[in-house]
């Protein structure tokens, strides 16, 4: 009997070369890495939310090399495998419909710096010591929204689970 196809899935990090001043943790560039072909060079592909949060983010999937042999690849881990049935159909889909990271800075021209946003109409900063809503970028896009979602609507499984329509 033919087996199912199967894709790894894997949360992939790479270094920032400028940090962000208003977030107190070291960031990372934080992407899904689908692994289409293992035989000869991995190549997959990447899906993630791309631009800033001066100007808004936006979902891309591309095509890319294995990510570990990109100069500012930082960590790779396994969270799954999804079905090579339908993929990447099913995933743009979904991953498109969850919004991307949002304007939330603008330059302050009292401070001279660009600066989280209070409230956009009016346009309002925070003032210092004053408690902040906290920033959303591309790790907590693909942590606490992206992955979530593809588990819960079955396209990522774990290892151990039996994949579903795969024959054992």
């Amino acid at each position: 009997m033919a087996t199912s196809q199967i894709y790894p899935v894997y949360k992939v990090k790479f270094r920032l070369s400028i940090q962000d001043p208003d977030m107190y943790q070291s960031r990372y560039h934080t992407i899904l890495f689908i692994q289409s072909n293992e035989q000869g060079p991995r190549t997959g592909i990447k899906h993630h939310v791309t631009g800033d949060i001066v100007t808004g983010m936006h979902y891309e999937a591309v095509s890319v090399d294995d990510p570990e042999n990109d100069e500012n690849f930082y960590s790779k881990e396994l969270i799954g495998h999804t079905r090579a049935l339908n993929y990447p159909k099913n995933w743009n889909d979904i991953l498109k419909s969850i919004p991307a990271p949002p304007k939330q800075k603008a330059f302050n021209k009292v401070t001279m710096r660009t600066e989280p946003v209070k409230t956009w109409d009016p346009l309002t900063f925070y003032e210092a010591g004053e408690p902040r809503r906290p920033l959303i970028k591309c790790t907590e896009w693909i942590e606490d929204q992206a992955i979530p979602i593809l588990i819960n609507a079955g396209l990522i499984q774990w290892r151990h689970e039996r994949i579903a329509g795969a024959d054992d």
